[in-house]
């Protein structure tokens, strides 16, 4: 107890501070904890007359080094020059990712909202805190023992052996069926070729020539192998979910329940596919949801620091988005419209071909492709007017994509320096 309230005295550049030696003790490996020991009046500077030790240093930031000793949170100066600052953090032996975040910010000249600092925090502690909510149950059932080490064996693959054995498993699972689906759309395309060319060469289709529709059975047995797995890994998934209702709003969780049914639809209608051949094809178009699975490849590696800020990125402009696909719909409408009429009224009397626009549903078409620059030159003006206002569509389709593109770029550039923070400071802490 007397070593804790014993005083240590320290004249930095002429300024005398005096605390005491538990404070100092506080972050130990550092210089100022290594005042706290026996033989640190002969190692550095020390005064025995006036009993302190002796730093020729900045004073102003040293006051600030030691209230992170006192408060452990560590705020500069505002008029603090980064070069400065860096020089007596080294010499202090303290880490550069202990300056609070909004200090840091305004070092880097970055200006970002309070609340945007904590996102990163909120969204990775959300699952957690599910399972800590979860592991405080009274009761001491199997249930409550065993579903978050399930529940972690199901979604953190870097969780343990056994995770990334069934990670691995589940991916040769979900490439396997990547491929069956291709596999599959060989007897699809063969079926409607051969129905396309029996009506478009004759005119009506026989029904003693009408194509048939084959699937190799080998491709349906595998694929019924591939679901079943991903049947079980659901089922073990949602029973083992700390949040039911989360568990739904996840995008990819959603697709995996859909891609749960192609198959055992087309196993019990079977004899109404060779009937309705069109119907193989529907359910084909609906097994596009197998390629959705590939996402989940995204567990198996650490997300990279740019996707994650690309996300939040999007998020926080969500607003002007939507606005500007407000701005986007209205150009769409208004110059579709003026093209339409423009190509009609302005059309000479004499001209006898025929024009590309048929209604003015395809000339919102051709308005939608002009204002986004892609120009697939199916649909081309005419007239005088029809080129003048295309030329105008171009010229407002390029300022509304351009405009939006700084606002864009500030926010990322904003929230990547976040990230880049956060991650130092995370790697700092666990050292």
């Amino acid at each position: 107890m007397e070593c804790s309230k014993e005083k240590i005295i320290l004249n930095i550049g002429g300024v005398r501070y005096e605390t005491y030696s538990s404070t100092l003790q506080t972050f130990p490996g550092t210089k100022l904890c290594s005042l706290t020991d026996p033989r640190a009046p002969s190692i550095y500077d020390y005064d025995p007359t006036t009993r302190e030790f002796f730093f020729d240093r900045s004073a102003e930031i040293f006051s600030c080094v030691l209230n992170y000793y006192r408060t452990k949170h560590f705020h500069c100066p505002i008029d603090t020059c980064r070069a400065v600052l860096e020089e007596e953090l080294a010499f202090w032996e303290i880490g550069e990712a202990q300056l609070a975040p909004c200090c840091w910010l305004r070092l880097n000249n970055k200006v970002v909202q309070t609340e945007e600092l904590n996102i990163w925090d909120e969204n990775e502690q959300n699952d957690d805190q599910c399972l800590i909510v979860q592991a405080e149950r009274r009761d001491s059932s199997w249930r409550t023992r065993w579903q978050p080490k399930i529940w972690s064996m199901f979604e953190k693959p870097f969780s343990s052996l056994s995770a990334k054995c069934l990670a691995f498993v589940s991916l040769l699972f979900i490439v396997g069926i990547v491929i069956i689906f291709c596999e599959e759309t060989k007897a699809q395309f063969e079926f409607f070729t051969a129905n396309f060319t029996s009506v478009g060469s004759s005119g009506v289709s026989h029904n003693d020539h009408e194509p048939y529709y084959h699937q190799a059975a080998y491709l349906l047995h595998l694929e019924l192998v591939c679901v079943l797995w991903f049947t079980f890994e659901f089922s073990v998934r949602f029973c083992c979910c700390p949040d039911k209702k989360s568990f739904f709003q996840n995008p990819l969780n959603v697709v995996d329940f859909l891609s749960l049914f192609p198959v055992y639809i087309e196993l019990f209608v079977a004899g109404q596919i060779q009937r309705t051949p069109s119907l193989g094809l529907w359910l084909g178009f609906v097994r596009i949801i197998y390629l959705l699975k590939l996402l989940k490849v995204s567990k198996l590696i650490e997300t990279p620091l740019i996707l994650k800020v690309l996300c939040y990125t999007l998020k926080s402009i969500l607003r002007e988005i939507c606005i500007l696909l407000m701005i986007l719909a209205f150009e769409t409408l208004f110059f579709g419209s003026l093209f339409f009429y423009g190509e009609l009224l302005g059309s000479h009397p004499s001209y006898t071909g025929e024009l590309h626009l048929t209604d003015i549903l395809v000339c919102f078409w051709w308005a939608l492709i002009t204002l986004t620059t892609v120009g697939y030159g199916d649909i081309i003006p005419l007239t005088t007017f029809g080129q003048v206002t295309a030329a105008l569509a171009a010229i407002f389709g390029l300022l509304t994509v351009i405009i939006p593109i700084p606002i864009f770029l500030v926010k990322f550039k904003g929230y990547y320096d976040i990230a880049v923070f956060k991650q130092k400071l995370e790697r700092n802490k666990k050292r």
